[in-house]
């Protein structure tokens, strides 16, 4: 009888341990959208009975007097356009949905806060919570031993039920373990909860201290633009101010200001004009020296060719103009070699003093020059029986008379053709009849009728230019590599032709970034 009754003892005990452990677990609420929204129609349905009476001219709030009875005085006009209450009302009732969902910082950090505590105590129950299950285990422990040593001096029916009574026990023991495996799980899921919230709430104060700080520096902004804008405000009412006071005679003096300097130069020279005649001078005396400089000069090449003819027995014919045709032959007065048994080369120069640049493959006796040399010295080194000789122009080589107008007619065109006769191919003569020549702005080509004998880009592989060997009619030929195994020698049906197409050709290279001599 008696251990029956401590078994029901411990089944209560269990039962009220267990029924306490429920109502220590915390409960958490969470405000959800459709509780808002509920008490927001709550509100909808107060607004529309206070507002019934009361008819909404504009978006703002409507201004009207009330007269004895609360009745209104000043009502809107009935023609007048405006919105209906239930519209005004959905409207407003959207923005107080709004401002509620709307959560700011500063709240945000609150509810962490909250919760942290929440957490907090949660943690401190489950610390009492172990310790309360460390006295059930002991005291099952103790009524245990208790059992057992009754259950050696029992017999019969009662050892029975010393045994039951242990073997509930037993089922406590494993139930409190349980039991406590839950609340250890419990314990360590509200200690991750509240690390959470502990950082959450930190993250939030920092970004609330973050936004303060923003907020300041964007109010001292504005506070400064404001200052600034009303001291220019200020400045410029005063100064408005005090134009319009001394208007008329600032006029005035302006007025007469410019009537004076208008006098003023009337009766005498300014210094501009001074100076402008002292620069005009100055100018007229330079060119008179430079022109003086040049005559000197001329003289003095005069005097050294003069000089150097008398020892060199071979002389330059041939006019210094573009489109003629340099010849060296030997001097009648002079016991010179013959000219076939001399070797030659071309050069041409700035000035007869400056530094020469070699004609690649003149080395003939015959130079007709291209529009290269305008305005250059042409010279040439005759080698001949171990001597050396040098012939030198009187002066640089002069433009021909309308190839600058011919070029710039043909430059408005896509393309130009000449007509030329193919009087060499690959260094062989060759008889041939009229071929047309192509020069256009990206490749030149050389064709008759519909049969293309060459067509080729601008490259750095070609060579376009004056005939530096024997030919017919030098100022007329021009020899053209369109690229390596292949060389034309064209003759042209004119000197201005030639040269025309040379110039062209350099002129549309240059433009494709490419050089060709």
């Amino acid at each position: 009888m008696m251990i029956s009754q401590t078994s029901c003892f411990w089944e209560e005990r269990l039962k009220n341990y267990n029924k306490t452990k429920a109502d220590k677990i915390p409960t958490m609420t969470k405000v959800c959208p459709e509780m808002q929204e509920k008490k927001v129609c709550e509100a909808v349905v107060v607004v529309e009975a206070i507002s019934a009476d009361v008819s909404f001219a504009s978006n703002q709030f409507p201004s009207y007097k009330l007269g004895p009875d609360d009745q209104i005085v000043d009502e809107p006009k009935e023609n007048e356009k405006h919105p209906s209450v239930k519209d005004v009302v959905d409207k407003e009732t959207g923005d107080l949905s709004d401002q509620h969902k709307r959560l700011s910082v500063r709240d945000l950090a609150c509810k962490f806060d909250k919760n942290l505590a929440a957490a907090a105590k949660l943690v401190d129950e489950a610390k009492l919570s172990e310790v309360t299950s460390l006295e059930g285990h002991v005291m099952l422990k103790k009524l245990r031993d208790a059992l057992e040593s009754m259950r050696g001096r029992m017999d019969g029916r009662n050892k029975e039920a010393v045994e039951k009574a242990i073997s509930m026990v037993e089922a406590l023991a494993v139930k409190l373990t349980q039991h406590e495996g839950g609340f250890i799980q419990e314990k360590t899921e509200v200690k991750k909860l509240a690390n959470f919230l502990k950082q959450a709430s930190e993250d939030a104060k920092k970004l609330v201290n973050q936004e303060r700080s923003f907020a300041c520096a964007e109010i001292d902004s504005a506070k400064t633009l404001v200052m600034r804008l009303g001291g220019a405000f200020e400045e410029q009412e005063i100064s408005s101010k005090a134009s319009r006071a001394q208007g008329p005679n600032v006029e005035k003096l302006v007025e007469e200001v410019q009537e004076a300097r208008r006098i003023k130069r009337m009766h005498q020279p300014t210094k501009v004009m001074g100076m402008q005649h002292e620069l005009h001078d100055l100018k007229s005396q330079i060119q008179e020296k430079s022109a003086y400089s040049i005559k000197l000069q001329r003289e003095i090449a005069i005097i050294k060719r003069a000089e150097g003819s008398k020892s060199c027995p071979y002389v330059l014919n041939g006019a210094q103009t573009l489109g003629s045709c340099l010849k060296i032959r030997a001097s009648s007065d002079s016991n010179a070699s013959d000219i076939s048994k001399c070797s030659f080369q071309w050069y041409r120069a700035a000035s007869e003093s400056s530094r020469r640049e070699a004609i690649s493959g003149a080395n003939q006796s015959i130079y007709a020059p291209e529009p290269y040399d305008v305005g250059r010295v042409i010279q040439a080194d005759i080698l001949c029986n171990g001597q050396k000789f040098t012939v030198t122009t009187e002066g640089p080589i002069n433009t021909a008379s309308g190839l600058q107008s011919r070029v710039e007619s043909l430059m408005r065109k896509s393309n130009s053709e000449f007509t030329v006769v193919i009087s060499q191919m690959n260094g062989q003569d060759h008889v041939s009849r009229s071929h047309v020549f192509t020069v256009g702005k990206a490749r030149v080509k050389l064709s008759r009728g519909w049969i293309t004998k060459a067509r080729e880009i601008y490259s750095n592989s070609m060579q376009l230019c004056g005939v530096r060997g024997n030919a017919n009619a030098p100022a007329k030929a021009l020899f053209w590599q369109p690229r390596k195994g292949l060389s034309f020698l064209l003759t042209f049906e004119s000197e201005q032709e030639r040269n025309a197409a040379i110039v062209l050709s350099r002129k549309y290279a240059y433009d494709c970034n490419v050089s060709i001599t």
